[in-house]
């Protein structure tokens, strides 16, 4: 007899005694032999995550990696041969960059509300597929205009990647499981950066084929690999525990059961399956403390943004060879990407997020300082070490943070809209990141070191405030829970209730 019971009911809450449970896999007699059948031991449990682990974040990284590779292959073809072909001149090429963030910030939160409508891997297979073909005719363009049109509309495109592909993440891991996750997929950002250098140096040798320049062939060339990818990512990409193809029902239970009750969160219980409602989004807009952590991430993407579209011509003007300028960007981006994967690794093991974004933009304070110090080009190769902690202090911190940000909202479509914002609203640094390194302050870029360094002390400072108030905020719920009991505080509201206050339970603990 069908019951219309599913066991995602009773693990999510539902307290109704059914006597026959039937998935289509297994059969259950009652709620005990359902619960009998979700227990799994620690090392099943390891292998179900290692299982998740293989499917959902190499995909994502690859993505992230093409699609940073889209954004920021302007600095390489500008080395390629950009400007000069196109006659750029004065602030055309900072302005050419800086457009991509209009529509860029502009359109994340709004592509998150319609994620959460609809199955993610459709709507990222839709983006790939729209900003990979913009890259492509990008590689047609023959003047200032159609350069600016081309940033454009790669920003509307890519606008939702991003906190698309963050938010997929936190619905798939407890929050001190993501950051090891959620780095692996951002150092793909990082290694886009050489890889990036080492892909132009290899396509400068088509400059001249079939009457393209070397610069449209790197736009052209990477723009067809999403393409590609968008024709079969659709079907690989999974997207939540419930609906995964590739678990069995038992394994999708068990990740669904162990998100709810994850500890770490508090005693209270915690959903990824609520519906997007008006309250859900206003939550997420008008949370300040979301507005705190935008401008600890300023000091990442003021920097980032500069730094990434610059450090090619940073290197030529040191008296490299425009070939050799690319190679050496190269062990600048491994090395942040190692320091990136420690950040993330030492973070999840300490259950903490604050120490790791401050030690972060500290180290990159100390190449700042150094860059603005040494007296350019006079000292080549000190100038070129000191790129080294610029990039990894720059790129380290950021993934603490965005973990810090997801940890400290729920429920989910909160989550992804405050993520969204967050996302959005901090990528605007990208436009001062990209209008500070002024060609005329060749090679010393004198502006560009001295925001970004700027930037990156209010970071710091920042990210002391936001841990004070969230210390704050625990040792309030601490003492409620102190002066009453748990049943006490349960009996002032339904399950659903106390599910939908999400980050405001008495029972929700913010990281530190």
């Amino acid at each position: 007899m069908e019951t219309g019971i599913t066991k995602h009911d009773l693990i999510a809450g539902d307290d109704k005694k059914v006597e026959h449970v039937d998935d289509g896999e297994n059969k259950f007699s009652s709620d005990g032999e359902l619960e009998a059948a979700l227990e799994v031991d620690d090392e099943e449990g390891r292998r179900i995550l290692t299982k998740v682990d293989y499917r959902l974040v190499p995909v994502l990284s690859l993505l992230y990696l093409v699609a940073f590779l889209d954004r920021s292959n302007i600095g390489n073809a500008n080395v390629a041969g950009l400007t000069t072909d196109l006659g750029l001149h004065g602030l055309q090429y900072n302005t050419a960059v800086t457009l991509f963030f209009v529509p860029y910030t502009l359109l994340e939160v709004p592509s998150n509300i319609i994620l959460k409508m609809m199955k993610p891997s459709r709507w990222i297979t839709i983006l790939m597929f729209c900003w990979g073909l913009t890259m492509t005719l990008m590689g047609l363009v023959n003047s200032y205009s159609g350069l600016l049109a081309g940033r454009f509309f790669l920003g509307v495109t890519e606008a939702g990647f991003f906190p698309a592909a963050t938010f997929l993440l936190t619905l798939w891991y407890r929050r001190y499981e993501v950051q090891r996750r959620m780095a692996v997929f951002y150092v793909a950002a990082t290694l886009s950066g050489a890889f990036s250098g080492l892909l132009a140096y290899g396509i400068q040798n088509l400059d001249g084929k079939s009457g393209m320049q070397g610069w449209q062939w790197i736009f052209l060339i990477e723009g067809l690999i999403p393409i590609f990818l968008s024709f079969f990512i659709w079907k690989i990409l999974p997207d939540s525990p419930e609906t995964a193809s590739f678990l069995t029902q038992r394994e999708r239970d068990y990740l669904v059961n162990r998100l709810a009750e994850d500890p770490t969160t508090g005693t209270g219980r915690v959903t990824n399956k609520d519906k997007m409602a008006k309250g859900h989004i206003l939550a997420g807009l008008s949370d300040w403390k979301v507005w705190c952590a935008v401008v600890i991430f300023w000091g990442n993407t003021v920097g980032v943004y500069g730094f990434t579209a610059t450090v090619p011509t940073v290197i030529n003007g040191l008296g490299y060879s425009a070939a050799n300028a690319q190679l050496l960007t190269i062990p600048i981006y491994l090395f942040a990407s190692i320091m990136t994967l420690i950040f993330a690794w030492m973070s999840d093991r300490w259950q903490t997020r604050s120490p790791f974004i401050i030690a972060g933009y500290g180290i990159a304070s100390c190449g700042f300082i150094a860059q603005l110090a040494i007296p350019h080009p006079l000292y080549p190769g000190l100038t070129y070490g000191f790129l080294f902690p610029v990039a990894a202090g720059l790129y380290c911190p950021f993934v603490s943070l965005v973990s810090w940000v997801a940890n400290s909202l729920a429920p989910s479509s909160k989550r992804a809209v405050g993520m969204a914002l967050f996302i959005a609203v901090g990528n605007m640094g990208g436009i001062m990141g990209s209008n500070i390194y002024l060609k005329r302050e060749a090679p010393r870029y004198t502006t560009g070191f001295a925001v970004s360094l700027t930037m990156c002390l209010c970071a710091i400072i920042m990210t002391f405030v936001l841990r004070w108030a969230y210390g704050r905020e625990n040792a309030k719920r601490a003492k409620i829970l102190a002066e009453n009991t748990e049943e006490e505080i349960r009996a002032r509201y339904t399950e659903q209730e106390m599910l939908d206050l999400g980050d405001k339970s008495p029972f929700f603990r913010y990281t530190l």
